[in-house]
């Protein structure tokens, strides 16, 4: 068990917590949610001891192992894949060593046997015979076969360190597992393997995510900071928003009665618990539900962005036709000969193991970049914006405020609707004064989307909307996208945001582009 007592941080002059107390306990998953800007990484860092509180402390049960995915690629660069997975349990790792170095010794001694023999002992009751198979098999789950075992980390690419790094976490069956972001990067079958561990997993996890699936797949209960506290709920990411969502609806009705409050309360509790209760996980979530009262529900802080995009016009049949494209770029071919063709109506999500391809196909379709070989075809009434991978150049050398900025893209002028419009992008007040090159990478991008916003167009193409962004305003943009009358040409790894907006599926890897599947979670079922 991970416990914490009055535990309190203040960090660059902003309390980010004070008197925390909270216990984690085995047997659940915890998805840690909270705005940018929260202390959700740095409480993880806490936790593992990375950084130290200035009051309070943490403790775990007495024997228990902790395990942290590491965030830095290149600290295990002069170590193999094996030996950097099999030193996320220090000590075995340090067993191993020192068994080897006995027997390696020339003048192997009566007393070097006597040590080996107890190091042996002990090497057993750690399970060390089984080490390089497990740390194997975490391997391949994730993606990477058994010809990466011997390679050494720093021949290997960042999304490939990632899973090592990920396997060296798991690794060993922890007691205490902490996980900050362990979805980026990966691809789908690795993420679906990790969703399937954790699930079995029996010890206890502390996560930190942006993809709402994945906490909604994997959790059992929500570590929820605001107010400089964590609160936790029975329940996933999904439970915690709509009872968040509810519970302020029934405090602000103030003509129902109390019992009416309680019977809404609990119908919603019991449609929740029928279809939680499948959860191996969660045995206790029924009893817990049942005790949660009204002044126990969530009331959040957080302010969700509101996007909104609306065509200028609506767009005629012919929406975009791409023949034969082709692009090699430093000696790599990375589009060869790709033909399909957009309807009127598509959002249409594109998919590549490989991101530069994806992302070279969107600028070509973009013209900021020229094909080597093949045709872009717009149709005559498109008009089309552009939300790129990188946005750096739209805000350098920051010599704008954000006003001025928006009015660079705006055809009204006006400062009360350019300040109406950032406002709904939650850049209120003097916040609507910062000078763009002092932005955060989660403020650029809704920005991005301020410029989409005024621009009417009728496609829009957006290739990674969801990176840097928190988690009311991924919501926000999804949900902006699905209410949004044009077409929509899209990447992103958030599996939540891809089934609910994509209505076709074009795969870029596959010899025919043309997916026969009707939705991402369809698609997902047909790999």
């Amino acid at each position: 068990m991970l416990s914490t007592n009055n535990v309190s941080l203040t960090f660059g002059g902003q309390k980010l917590f004070e008197d925390v107390n909270i216990k984690f306990t085995p047997g659940n998953c915890y998805g840690l949610i909270g705005a940018n800007g929260s202390g959700k990484s740095t409480f993880l860092k806490l936790l593992s001891g990375e950084i130290e509180m200035q009051k309070g402390n943490i403790s775990i049960g007495p024997g228990e192992r902790m395990s942290v995915l590491k965030q830095d690629q290149f600290a295990y660069d002069e170590f193999t894949v094996l030996e950097t997975v099999l030193k996320g349990n220090e000590a075995l790792f340090k067993l191993m060593k020192a068994k080897d170095a006995i027997y390696m010794k020339p003048d192997f001694s009566d007393e070097d046997g006597m040590k080996a023999a107890e190091l042996e002992s002990e090497f057993a009751e750690m399970n060390g015979w089984e080490a390089e198979s497990e740390a194997m098999v975490l391997l391949a789950g994730l993606g990477l076969n058994a010809d990466y075992a011997d390679k050494n980390m720093k021949e290997l690419k960042g999304s490939e360190k990632i899973k090592v790094l990920l396997a060296q976490a798991i690794f060993g069956n922890p007691d205490i597992l902490l996980l900050d972001e362990p979805t980026n990067h990966l691809d789908i079958k690795a993420k679906d393997w990790l969703e399937q561990f954790l699930l079995k997993f029996t010890n206890t996890v502390v996560v930190v995510s942006h993809d709402r699936h994945f906490l909604n797949k994997v959790c059992t209960q929500t570590a929820d900071i605001d107010y400089g506290k964590i609160t936790t709920y029975a329940g996933n990411y999904d439970f915690w928003r709509q009872s968040s969502e509810l519970a302020q609806s029934l405090r602000n009705n103030q003509n129902k009665k109390a019992e009416e409050k309680a019977k809404e309360l609990k119908a919603f509790i019991a449609r929740f618990s029928a279809n939680a209760s499948k959860s191996k996980q969660a045995t206790s979530r029924q009893k817990q539900l049942d005790k949660l009262e009204l002044g126990d529900m969530p009331v959040s802080t957080r302010k969700y962005p509101y996007i909104h995009f609306e065509p200028a016009r609506e767009a005629g049949k012919d929406i975009l036709t791409v023949e034969g494209l082709s692009k090699t770029i430093e000696g790599k071919k990375v589009l060869d000969n790709l033909t399909f063709t957009i309807n009127r109506g598509d959002k249409a999500i594109f998919l590549a193991d490989n991101e530069q391809v994806t992302s070279t196909l969107f600028k070509i379709i973009a013209g900021e970049l020229e094909p080597d070989a093949g045709e872009v075809r717009w149709g005559i009434t498109t008009s089309t914006a552009y939300f790129p991978k990188d946005n750096s150049e739209y805000f350098d050398p920051g010599k704008y405020n954000l006003i001025d900025w928006l009015r660079l893209y705006s055809e009204d002028q006006h400062e009360p609707y350019i300040r109406g419009l950032l406002g709904q992008l939650l850049f209120s007040g003097e916040d609507a004064f910062k000078k763009t090159n002092v932005l955060s990478g989660g403020e650029r991008v809704r920005c991005m989307f301020a410029k989409m916003m005024v621009s009417g167009a009728n496609v829009l193409m957006l290739d990674g909307p969801t990176n840097h962004l928190d988690l009311e305003s991924i919501t926000a943009i999804n949900d902006g996208l699905v209410r949004y009358k044009g077409n929509v040409l899209f990447t992103s790894h958030d599996h939540e945001f891809n089934q609910t907006v994509a209505n076709r599926i074009i795969d870029l890897d596959a010899k025919s582009v043309e997916v026969n599947a009707s939705s991402y979670d369809e698609y997902l079922g047909l790999h």
